[in-house]
């Protein structure tokens, strides 16, 4: 043998351990559905504080939510009507009869601002909601923009408690 080749060659090393960054496409996935079911229980979590089963709050935002989704099917008369109704039974639901059951006009209205933690301008947007129930069928001068501006304060108002 040749002693030059000899001294050129090397021992055989063995290959470095696999390294654990980044990790393999099934750790991934794992990471992934365990986010998505921790985010998903949390959200669950919370629906269920917010609107215990059984709870007028679940019920009302179930009503409400009903309402949203008819207001396309519905005229718009139909919508403020159905949902003037359901405010006024919301609210006897949240402060009692003797609060809220006198309340009509001018009072409903400026009492719906007052309860209200997100200061929705129920006396200017709202005046459809004391006025419908009392004009003829077509004379209602309202929008659907309008009614889903409502519907959505309409939501938010129900999901706070009183102050």
């Amino acid at each position: 043998m040749n002693e030059a080749l000899v001294a050129r060659m090397r021992d055989i090393h063995e290959l470095p351990p696999p390294s654990w960054w980044p990790p393999a496409a099934g750790w991934w996935l794992v990471a992934l559905a365990v986010a998505a079911a921790t985010t998903l229980l949390w959200l669950g979590i919370r629906s269920l504080r917010r609107y215990p089963p059984g709870s007028w709050h679940r019920d009302a935002r179930n009503q409400l939510l009903a309402l949203r989704r008819l207001t396309g099917q519905l005229t718009p008369e139909q919508s403020i009507r159905e949902l003037s109704e359901l405010m006024r039974r919301i609210a006897v639901a949240r402060v009692g009869r003797e609060e809220a059951a006198g309340l009509s006009g001018e009072a409903w209205l400026a009492w719906l601002e007052e309860k209200d933690p997100e200061q929705f301008p129920w006396r200017r947007e709202g005046e459809a909601l004391v006025t419908s129930a009392y004009a003829p069928p077509g004379k209602c001068p309202v929008s659907t923009e309008q009614v889903n501006r409502l519907i959505e304060a309409a939501l938010v108002w129900a999901r706070r408690n009183p102050k």
